[in-house]
């Protein structure tokens, strides 16, 4: 099975919400909704509009949280990253 994923930057949300409908009505009974950093809180848009407004049958199956180091010309800085996993009620 191929993981359906839409990783959320900075477009506007109804961007991700359109990428993560397409994912379930081409097949998909899982789409995890990714994002880092500031994209965080859009992330969680995007998973509120998709089940409350569009497709009322997806819940949310699972949540990660998790911290990613990068190295910048700063130095390393620790970037927060969140995976949000949307699936279809059976």
């Amino acid at each position: 099975m191929t993981e359906h994923v839409v990783y959320v930057g900075n477009k506007p949300v109804m961007n991700y919400v359109l990428a993560t409908l397409t994912q379930f009505n081409e097949g998909a009974d899982e789409v995890v909704v990714k994002a880092r950093g500031r994209a965080i809180s859009r992330a969680v848009d995007v998973a509120e509009i998709v089940r409350n407004r569009f497709l009322p049958n997806v819940g949310v199956k699972d949540i990660k949280i998790d911290t990613e180091e990068l190295n910048s010309e700063r130095g390393n800085i620790n970037v927060s990253t969140i995976e949000i996993v949307l699936a279809k009620a059976a």
